[in-house]
């Protein structure tokens, strides 16, 4: 016989779907209903203003497999990732290391890194653009140097890479720290008893016991880079003789969508794009299981 609901609970029911209802509500209407409907887009030549649709099957695809710019723009993508994810999660976890301790000016150190997280993108752009100009942006003039950092084609994404890791360090950090927290403190009490030195604690205490939380920052540092778009889209005109070889995907679907009024063909590049973050998750999922320790 099924127990009978008290008042209480009832109204712990109620009030719970209450306040999850506006969350939900978000998720439905910004999250899962776009992502189904640009599915449902990449079997179309969409009309104008979402009218005149005509449905074309598999043909999308069959045009993105065979197109060398979209090729070109998810190497693009990859190398900015394989550039931007290793480099940002090793620097924020020896940054959060170095803060987790007591610290002259902690809180202070803690703040800067974060900033970059809460800065509009419009003036990072504007930073770094003088930064990296090549008759008198600071850096060259530093290092007496004479380097195309945004117009070089074989140099500019890995430019553009830096200003994402300076970006996402703050964020990095911050998640780290939480992690290291959670970390008792006897462990390292007995590793210097037996002699243990930084790096012998930070390789066989620190790094196992906070690697679930490795393990989200990179998967999240992933599915991040791989939809690099703002950056790029900001720092690199079309004038600009690297354009083609920081190209993203993101950028490639926001070209064709809104730009050329293509929608059902961009709308199939982010499909493929969302099939290689599945495939790049699926094969960190399994991975996962031989070096992440959630004891």
């Amino acid at each position: 016989m099924k127990k009978k609901m008290s008042a209480r609970q009832k109204s712990e029911f109620f009030w719970g779907w209450i306040f999850i209802l506006p969350t939900m509500l978000g998720l439905i209407v910004l999250n899962i209903y776009p992502m189904i409907n640009t599915v449902f887009q990449s079997f179309y030549k969409t009309g104008d203003f979402g009218k005149g649709n005509v449905f074309v099957g598999l043909k999308n695809y069959e045009k993105v497999l065979g197109d060398t710019e979209v090729w070109q723009a998810l190497w693009n993508t990859v190398k900015y990732a394989i550039v931007e994810v290793p480099v940002s999660v090793v620097i924020a976890l020896l940054l959060a290391v170095l803060l987790n301790k007591k610290l002259k000016g902690r809180s202070a150190f803690r703040t800067i890194f974060f900033l970059p997280m809460v800065v509009a993108p419009a003036a990072i752009a504007m930073v770094w653009k003088w930064l990296y100009n090549s008759n008198f942006g600071l850096i060259n003039n530093v290092f007496h140097i004479k380097v195309n950092w945004i117009s070089n084609p074989s140099l500019s994404i890995f430019s553009i890479a830096i200003i994402g890791i300076w970006s996402v360090l703050g964020y990095n950090m911050v998640l780290f720290l939480a992690g290291l927290q959670e970390v008792p403190r006897d462990y390292y009490e007995a590793a210097e008893i037996d002699g243990a030195n930084g790096l012998n604690k930070l390789l066989h205490i620190t790094i196992p016991l906070i690697s679930p939380t490795i393990f989200f920052v990179i998967v999240t540092r992933i599915i991040g880079a791989m939809q690099v778009f703002d950056l790029i889209y900001m720092m690199i005109d079309l004038n600009n003789p690297a354009w083609k070889k920081t190209e993203s995907l993101v950028f490639l679907f926001y070209k064709y969508s809104f730009e050329q009024s293509k929608k059902g063909y961009g709308a199939t590049v982010v499909v493929v794009l969302l099939v290689v973050i599945l495939i790049l998750t699926v094969i960190q999922l399994i991975g996962q299981k031989k070096w992440v320790h959630y004891e």
